[in-house]
């Protein structure tokens, strides 16, 4: 993980940046396989001052190898590596080594005395950003694992290499984290006439968008590409579905050409040999022509269990836990949140302020020490944890064998499933889905568990951090099926784009015992966050202990910036998408009241709900017209 020069020719060393030659570092046609498995085949690469790139693909393809090969702790097969000489490389790797009897200050600093670096304040501002929480005298090794890794990335960033290889730095990072870290390297790297290069590996997409001008997509197909795209994550979106487009039509094409060739076979005498045999070739020859199919992730959308008006309620609910000194630290203190049925909530928060706690608390896994927490009678609550370890009771068993213990068969959009039918689903290969659990992939073990939750055919679904060890591919196509999760749903996560593609509303623990309802999102929290840490005062957020709709403060002013414009922006995109799920429930009530009106009772509850939903279509539109007058 440390900076050191890499050998080339001529160059002068130290740390001024290289500022003769643009170019940094090249692959020229490598190769790389493992066993039978091709990862890199033929790929040609180069990395120039200003150069921000994101690697992306799926679990397995090989990025994290490809990163070591640019870092020069790993060789390719075949083809070479060219580095500028005197150009210093920093690599932060998924290994943590630490020294026995150093402190974070040793790690950050080695042997530089404090008068060195403390005047520097591009130095201090990693410190704030990164090491704010920890005692710089600690010894390194009482560190956590999630600390270790911050420490590591502070190292690099105050080394401030030439060209900086990231392998998942967001990890272990809160989203207030993620966002210092993001600024810091579009700071560094992004400026006009920047020197250096970065190339940082994560799943990432909303900081893969603030951060990187261009991708690589390491296909992982058996192939060895590696694709080449301009722009961030979702540029590279929409490249790809551009490209998946065009080969559609050039595949819908051949397949016109197929069926043409083979009505003519069939048509055709089989004592004309000539001819068929011509046609023949011909066939085979558009045949060969079809790409190879892309592994395509389809995750199952399962039935849920019937869910009443009342879900989950925290009523006047305190939790304290212990500290090391014997006291205690109070996380909820008299918090009163209303969970009601298909509440789309995301959580936000500083380590260590309760959001695993509170998870806890509304899967009934621990008890209050104050108030109480109330579960409606048909609440059937499944809850992925941050923790794989719950898999190490069925490691001997394989994946398919995991799913069929829980549940033999599931019926899905009429059809019934197998075990083997549904893990195929979830993206495992037949050889996968037969591999005994233990040696699965992290992201695998990941998957495993997502799909046991599913079977169970849950109302409310808890997931805390669910995007760990997850691809981009596998994360869209989990958005994808939580697009249209009919339950409740409660994500705790720093994962920015996943919280604001399928939440509706974000609260957050701030650390102060409170919970706060965040109409303004997760930028919202961050204002909140940079206030605290600055004394300014910050709008919104207000602590509040209910979970009643509260409409953002009036951000109109006679000018507004452009960072306000934004949020505007977005705000006008979520309620629009709660306009849209209110909109189509009215219609399902109006159906369903059409269906039977003689039923009088079935007839009054529905008008209520009718009413209700009018209520809180009122009041959005309401939200929507202010923040769209902002946004324009």
């Amino acid at each position: 993980m440390h900076p050191g020069t890499l050998d080339g020719e001529g160059g002068a060393t130290g740390g001024d940046y290289p500022s003769r030659v643009a170019h940094l570092l090249g692959a020229d046609s490598i190769s790389l396989t493992i066993g039978t498995r091709t990862l890199l085949d033929d790929v040609s690469l180069g990395l120039d001052d200003g150069d921000r790139i994101g690697v992306v693909g799926p679990n397995g393809a090989g990025k994290s190898t490809l990163l070591r090969m640019l870092a020069g702790t790993a060789s390719p097969d075949g083809g070479r590596i060219t580095r500028v000489g005197g150009s210093r490389l920093g690599m932060l790797d998924q290994r943590d080594d630490v020294p026995e009897g150093a402190t974070v200050l040793d790690l950050v600093h080695g042997d530089d005395e404090t008068h060195e670096w403390a005047s520097d304040p591009r130095i201090r501002a990693v410190h704030a950003g990164l090491l704010a929480d920890l005692d710089l005298d600690k010894p390194a090794t009482t560190l956590s694992g999630g600390q270790r890794r911050r420490v590591a990335l502070a190292h690099l960033l105050v080394e401030d290499p030439d060209v900086l290889l990231l392998d998942e730095p967001t990890n272990h990072l809160d989203v207030e984290g993620v966002a210092w870290l993001a600024e810091h390297l579009r700071n560094r790297y992004g400026r006009p006439g920047a020197t250096g290069a970065l190339v940082v590996v994560t799943h990432d997409r909303w900081f893969l968008d603030a951060v990187c001008s261009r991708m690589w997509e390491v296909r992982g197909d058996g192939s060895g590409a590696v694709d080449g795209y301009e722009g961030g994550y979702a540029a590279y979106i929409l490249a790809r579905a551009e490209r998946s487009r065009q080969a559609a039509a050039a595949a819908e094409k051949r397949n016109n050409l197929l069926r043409k060739e083979l009505a003519w076979l069939k048509r055709g005498a089989p004592a004309r040999t000539s001819k068929p045999k011509f046609r023949v070739e011909a066939a085979q020859t558009l045949i060969a022509d079809e790409p190879p199919p892309r592994d395509q992730l389809e995750l199952t959308q399962m039935a849920t269990k019937r869910l009443g008006k009342d879900v989950l309620d925290l009523e006047d609910v305190t939790v304290r836990v212990p500290l090391p000194d014997g006291g205690e630290r109070t996380l909820l203190d008299d918090v009163t949140w209303r969970l009601g049925p298909g509440d789309r909530y995301g959580v936000v928060g500083v380590n260590g302020a309760g959001k695993t706690t509170l998870l806890a608390l509304l899967a009934g896994r621990r008890d209050p020490e104050g108030g109480r927490v109330r579960r409606g009678k048909t609440v059937e609550v499944a809850e992925l944890t941050q923790e794989v370890t719950e898999l190490d009771e069925v490691g001997h068993l394989t994946a398919v064998q995991v799913v069929d213990r829980e549940k033999r068969t599931v019926v899905v959009d009429g059809k019934e499933l197998t075990a083997g039918q549904l893990t195929e689903r979830l993206g495992f290969t037949r050889e996968r889905a037969h591999t005994i659990v233990r040696n699965l992939s992290g992201g695998e073990r990941r998957r495993l568990q997502l799909l046991r939750l599913l079977v169970s055919e849950p109302n409310v679904l808890l997931l805390d951090e669910p995007t760990n060890d997850l691809d981009t591919d596998t994360l869209a196509a989990v958005e994808d099926l939580l697009d249209g999760w009919p339950g409740t749903l409660i994500v705790v996560s720093h994962d920015r784009y996943l919280l604001e593609r399928v939440c509706d509303r974000q609260w957050a623990l701030l650390g102060d015992g409170a919970l706060r309802d965040l109409p303004g999102g997760v930028e919202q929290y961050l204002d909140l966050r940079r206030a605290a840490t600055s004394g300014a005062p910050a709008s919104g957020g207000e602590p509040t202990s209910r979970g009643a709709t509260s409409a953002p403060s009036d951000a109109a002013t006679p000018a507004p910036s452009a960072a306000d414009q934004r949020q505007a922006k977005k705000t006008v995109q979520r309620l629009e998408k709660q306009l849209a799920r209110l909109t189509d429930e009215e219609a399902r009530l109006h159906e369903r009241m059409a269906a039977d009106p003689t039923d009088f009772e079935a007839t009054t509850k529905l008008d209520a709900r009718l009413r209700e939903l009018g209520a809180e279509k009122d009041e959005l539109e309401m939200q929507w017209l202010e923040a769209a007058e902002l946004a324009d």
